[in-house]
């Protein structure tokens, strides 16, 4: 997933990241649909640190980004800084594992990036949660 001359197919991109996080990938797809006026874009966007994965936007706002990885997916949001209020109101509500990554983020403003390794569908849940506090969902 590192060859950015090489857009993996969804084939590659199922042996690649296994059965079961190609299964949240999917629940993740679908309840972003359900809730978002979405456009999925596969992308290349920081280089080889990354790899390819599929951008998430509500119209024209981004949303994050979902990253390959070998048996999982990371899935990189950004909080800014207006939202971290509304952040702290749900985290107590979270998995320890979304918290630690919360108070570990990389850093801008009062915000930050996270990066989440997504495992299992509980951690999933939080993400799409997160996601709320940044853009409310227009379908429930």
């Amino acid at each position: 997933m590192l060859n950015k001359s090489k857009e993996p197919s969804i084939t590659e991109i199922y042996e690649y990241i296994g059965e079961s996080s190609f299964l949240l990938l999917n629940t993740f797809d679908e309840t972003m649909k359900q809730r978002y006026d979405l456009k999925r874009d596969l992308k290349f966007p920081f280089g080889n640190n990354y790899g390819w994965g599929y951008k998430y936007s509500h119209k024209t706002k981004h949303l994050c980004y979902v990253f390959f990885e070998k048996n999982a997916i990371t899935i990189q949001l950004q909080i800014g800084g207006n939202l971290v209020q509304k952040l702290e109101k749900v985290l107590p509500e979270c998995l320890l594992k979304t918290k630690d990554y919360w108070n570990n983020r990389y850093p801008c403003g009062e915000g930050g990036w996270i990066h989440y390794r997504v495992l299992n569908g509980e951690e999933l849940n939080d993400v799409i949660r997160l996601l709320a506090i940044k853009q409310k969902p227009i379908f429930a």
